[in-house]
């Protein structure tokens, strides 16, 4: 499927088609989130829960960066 960037104001925005708002559930008003894959970027719902997840995991990678490290040699 292909999408158009469009000007809105001083940013840009995609217009989504309704079958793919039905396809990720979501309706106007509604957030998302986007998360960074290897073949790119994937949209899904907004969910407080993982997001506060991600937090902690991005908090205990910046703080045990070396260890981390170290583990994937």
């Amino acid at each position: 499927m292909k999408l158009k960037l469009i000007p809105v104001g001083n940013s840009t925005g995609i217009i989504f088609p309704k079958e793919l708002l039905e396809r990720l559930r979501v309706q106007k008003g509604d957030e998302l989130q986007v998360l960074e894959i290897p073949d790119g970027v994937q949209l899904v719902p907004w969910d407080d829960e993982f997001a506060r997840q991600m937090d902690v995991a991005e908090g205990i990678m910046r703080k045990r960066r070396n260890l981390l490290r170290k583990l994937a040699e």
